[in-house]
C-alpha cells in the first residue's frame, strides 16, 4: 500500500517555498506533511497532500518542476527501539532507506514516510513485521 508523495525542485532562495505553498493552499489542497532537503543552490521539497496529482498539475501550470512518486507511510510505536527494529528488518532484507521524515496522523505513535530502493519488497517485510501501514485514502 503506497502513498503518493509530491516532490518539488526549488531554487534555494527567499520566497520560493511560499510560492509553492500559496499555489497548493490557494487551490484548497491540504498539506499533511512537509520536508525540505537542501543544497546551497537547490532544495527538494517533499510533501504528502490530499490531492498530489492536482497539486502536481497546478505547479506545472506555474512552471514549477515537480514529480509524484510512491512512498510508504508506517506507524512506529512510542517505545525505545521501535524505529531501530523496523530499520533492522529492512537492512536484513537488503533494503536501503533513501530518506525518511516524520509526520503526525494519530495518537498511536510516530508515523514516518519512507522511500526505499525496493518498495514492493519493503511492503512485504513490513507486513510480515505487523507494522501498521497507511494507504492514500488514510491520508
Amino acid at each position: 500500500m503506497f502513498v503518493k508523495q509530491l516532490s518539488v525542485f526549488l531554487e534555494n532562495k527567499t520566497g520560493r517555498l511560499n510560492d509553492v505553498l500559496s499555489i497548493i493552499s490557494g487551490n484548497g489542497i491540504n498539506i499533511l506533511s512537509i520536508s525540505i532537503a537542501d543544497t546551497s543552490e537547490f532544495g527538494v521539497l517533499r510533501m504528502l497532500c490530499e490531492d498530489p496529482a492536482k497539486a502536481h498539475e497546478l505547479l506545472k501550470e506555474h512552471g514549477i518542476t515537480s514529480k509524484v512518486n510512491d512512498v510508504i507511510v508506517v506507524s512506529i510505536p512510542q517505545a525505545v527501539g521501535s524505529l531501530e527494529k523496523v530499520v533492522r528488518s529492512l537492512e536484513q532484507n537488503d533494503i536501503n532507506i533513501q530518506y525518511v521524515y516524520g509526520l503526525s496522523l494519530d495518537d498511536e505513535g510516530a508515523s514516518i514516510a519512507m522511500k526505499t530502493d525496493d518498495l514492493e519488497k519493503t511492503l512485504e517485510v513490513l507486513k510480515n513485521e505487523n507494522v501498521k501501514l497507511y494507504s492514500q485514502d488514510d491520508m
